[in-house]
């Protein structure tokens, strides 16, 4: 029986039509049973540069090109490079070569144009460099030696990009190269030691083990972190089936960067967090590792969560088309993956938690209180609290987003049931600072809070979260045992303090018990919160990715724009910063267009879309156009459509192929699209004043970030063209 690798740079399958790509998924059905089967017509090339080159019959009509690796202890290896027409194959098979890299140990397979006309020398002698004043990477410090002997950066390769004048150039030059030296060039463009990128893409310190012959040497070269970037093994027949029919074998489903992978197989000693920018592929990693967990430990009990149902979905469906195999669990606390949002988890833990909750009410209301069972949200509550209880509050603070956030962030986060305790408590993180007095006058409307919702036999969504949260304390303080073995959280920048109290609870201190991927800059809800308050002690388990798969050099440049001049914080209260964020793609330069007026605004995007939609290979669902508001989404649909645009408002719903999507910017929040018209970009939608009116001054900075963060988010939904519309004065939010 023979094993099978793909690699990811199998150009000719995206270019087949379906009854070809079945056809190739039968001649590998067959090779991986029997690879001596006459009618496969495995054969050598006797003018072939490599002698492990082969072709194989996949029709009358096209070939496939593969190496056969043999090993005494593992049987025949095919790697499969892709497959064209017949004369095309027999012409790229007898240029294809498959080396392991002697200064890293990769493995590297050439093919086509990329195959040089004869073997690579193991030393390359270093060439002049063309017109150093302008080399970008020479600019930097690095010399034509650091990128071939130091990293191993094939020599023509490595020429080209000494002689890029700029970052630009350099991106298009990497393009051309292996996806490990592409890699390895975007890290050399931000300034990073040699050491540092042979690090971070597992390059090994004696790249080849002479006590190996030659293909034993490939076959371990196979395991590479870097070799994983071009190859990966196929394991059953559905795996393959799913790539072959998905044409793009360089998708997240099966090739990690080495970074990437590092986080999803390694094992930490307690809870880990992962950072990284918009695009940096955060949710990929959750998603990989939440399988590479339950693969290890058939019977483990994983909760994959976000902050709210849509993205968990999306979660889900990810993690099925990765792994249709993978065990999802309906309930938390059953074997294999649960998927879902994090408030549907708080409410299922709870309504299951049997008397425990009884016991977590007292300890979250006081003896005598009782919740309802209907859940609310609390904004209208707290309305109606502020305005018929003198309280003697501020008008400021007696706010429903002030209260809200103080009940949940103070009260709830302490389980607080007495004035006695308030008044007494720490409120570290709190913008506004709080006198006896106004704790007092606080606290009255806590009570007539928590007196209306017995009243009405409901509670907050918050709330249940902290019983939740109790339930399961009370279920560990019994018998010690928790209702997870480890949990997953993703967007975690934008969960709350009741969020953290009941994510603690589910599952003990240990290995692997919490792993979370968060970006402070991408925090459009609620307020900063630090990890340790709540007993999630990172101490040094944290990384951060800066490589952004997504979107084009220009579009992160503009979305990081936004962010420029004001400070943010992440989880562990550390400075985040955005200075080595770098992208994979060049593109087109976002296009910023003022408009006189609303209609002109309208006419301006309405011809923008049509521009796109007449453009080959772009689906209508894959253009958006970002609002600030509600009200804006909906003037826009009407608008486009009375301009010959019919574009569809997604709100909670899920999007429909076939037309153009118009949706507000919190709701694109983890999405991404091709092409992107960010609309009402203006001083009276961005930031929108009813997000800053009424919020108290010593809140207001924070209010400011979360704006900016929005547009940060909206920006980088563009994997292409970016295009930012406004009507009136531009939002100072796009700077100068």
């Amino acid at each position: 029986m023979a094993n099978l690798v793909i690699a990811s740079n199998s150009k000719g399958m995206s270019k087949l039509d379906g009854s070809i790509k079945n056809k190739v998924y039968d001649f590998f059905e067959k090779l991986a049973a029997d690879d001596t089967q006459p009618s496969l017509h495995i054969e050598p090339l006797h003018v072939a540069i490599d002698p492990r080159v082969r072709t194989g019959r996949v029709d009358l009509h096209y070939r496939a090109v593969l190496f056969r690796v043999d090993d005494k202890s593992s049987g025949p290896t095919y790697i499969y490079m892709g497959t064209w027409s017949h004369d095309d194959a027999i012409k790229l098979a007898e240029r294809a070569t498959l080396r392991v890299n002697p200064i890293n140990g990769t493995l590297e397979g050439l093919i086509g144009e990329s195959a040089p006309a004869e073997p690579m020398p193991v030393a390359p002698v270093e060439q002049p460099v063309s017109k150093p004043a302008l080399s970008y990477l020479a600019g930097v410090g690095y010399t034509l030696a650091d990128l071939t002997d130091g990293l191993g950066i094939s020599p023509a390769l490595a020429a080209k990009s000494m002689e890029a004048p700029d970052e630009s150039a350099l991106l298009e030059v990497a393009a051309t190269g292996l996806e490990w030296e592409g890699s390895a060039l975007l890290e050399l463009a931000t300034g990073v030691a040699i050491e540092t990128i042979r690090e971070n893409h597992g390059f090994a310190k004696e790249p080849v083990d002479t006590s190996l012959d030659e293909d034993q040497q490939i076959i371990a070269a196979l395991e590479r972190p870097a070799s994983k970037m071009q190859f990966a093994f196929i394991e059953d027949n559905e795996e393959l089936r799913r790539v072959i029919e998905g044409g793009d074998f360089a998708a997240w489903r099966t090739f990690l960067h080495p970074e990437q992978r590092k986080y999803v197989e390694s094992d930490f000693s307690g809870a880990f967090r992962l950072s990284g920018g918009a695009g940096t592929g955060k949710t990929v990693v959750a998603i990989h590792r939440a399988r590479r967990l339950a693969r290890d430990k058939p019977d483990a009990r994983i909760i994959l969560t976000t902050y709210n149902a849509t993205l968990a979905q999306g979660l889900k469906t990810d993690l099925e088309a990765l792994d249709p195999g993978v065990l999802i669990a309906d309930r938390p606390g059953d074997p294999g993956v649960h998927v879902g949002g994090i408030d549907a988890l708080g409410r299922d833990v709870l309504y299951r938690s049997g008397d425990a909750a009884t016991e977590a009410c007292r300890r979250v209301f006081g003896p005598v209180a009782e919740f309802g069972s209907k859940r609310t949200a609390s904004d209208a509550v707290w309305r109606d609290v502020a305005q018929s209880v003198d309280s003697g509050l501020d008008a400021k603070l007696a706010s429903p987003a002030f209260l809200e956030s103080e009940y949940v962030a103070v009260v709830l986060a302490n389980r607080i049931t007495t004035l006695e305790q308030y008044a007494k408590i720490a409120r570290p993180g709190r913008g506004v600072r709080l006198s006896r007095p106004q704790r007092i006058a606080v606290w009255k409307l806590v009570e007539a809070f928590r007196r209306q919702s017995q009243m009405d036999e409901t509670i907050s969504f918050p709330e249940v979260l902290a019983l939740a949260a109790e339930a399961l304390r009370v279920r560990a303080e019994r018998d010690g045992s928790y209702l997870a073995d480890h949990v997953i959280v993703d967007e975690a920048q934008d969960l709350h303090a009741t969020h953290w109290a009941l994510l603690r609870a589910l599952v003990a201190e240990g290995p692997n018990d919490l792993f979370i991927a968060e970006d402070s800059h991408q925090r459009i809800y609620g307020s900063p919160v630090v990890l340790s308050r709540f007993g999630i002690k990172i101490v040094g388990r944290s990384r951060r990715l800066t490589l952004n798969y997504r979107t084009t050099a220009q579009n992160l440049h503009f979305a990081v724009s936004v962010l420029s001049g004001a400070e943010y914080r992440d989880l562990e209260q550390g400075e985040e910063s955005t200075s080595d964020y770098r992208s994979a793609r060049n593109g087109p330069v976002p296009e910023l267009i003022p408009c006189s007026d609303l209609g002109a605004e309208l006419e301006t995007v309405a011809a923008k879309v049509k521009s796109w939609l007449v453009e080959d290979g772009v689906e209508p669902e894959s253009i958006a156009v970002l609002t600030r508001s509600q009200d804006e989404r909906d003037r826009f649909v009407r608008g486009l459509g009375e301009r010959g645009v019919s574009a569809r408002a997604v709100d909670k719903n899920a999007s429909i192929p076939g037309q153009p999507l118009v949706m507000t910017m919190h709701r694109a929040k983890g999405m991404e699209f091709s092409r992107v018209v960010l609309v009402g970009a203006d001083e009276k939608h961005v930031p929108l004043p009813a997000s800053v009116r009424n919020v108290p001054e010593e809140e207001r900075a924070e209010a400011l970030l979360r704006e900016r963060s929005l547009l940060y988010v909206a920006s980088s939904r563009a994997r292409d063209a970016l295009v930012v519309t406004w009507s009136g004065k531009k939002s100072q939010l796009l700077g100068p």
